[in-house]
């Protein structure tokens, strides 16, 4: 013998319930998208720029500082 099934009205409209299942929690959702990749808004399809400012710029950090060089140059 079946049991009629539950129906509880939200603000989307009416939401049959069937036994065993709960809802989806925030702490659910904001837990499954930590899990992905973060992609911007405008274009997901975007490649990320590389990293070469500041502490992750190889290229300055080989540079030699200017008064560096001033101070070698007059020790000659």
């Amino acid at each position: 013998m079946r049991t009629k099934p539950q129906i509880e009205q939200t603000e989307v409209g009416a939401q049959t319930l069937i036994d065993g299942v709960r809802p989806v929690t925030l702490g659910e959702k904001l837990t499954a998208r930590t899990t992905h990749p973060m992609t911007p808004k405008r274009n997901p399809f975007a490649v990320q720029k590389p990293c070469d400012l500041g502490l992750f710029d190889e290229v300055g950090l080989a540079q030699i500082d200017l008064l560096d060089f001033i101070a070698n140059s007059n020790g000659d």
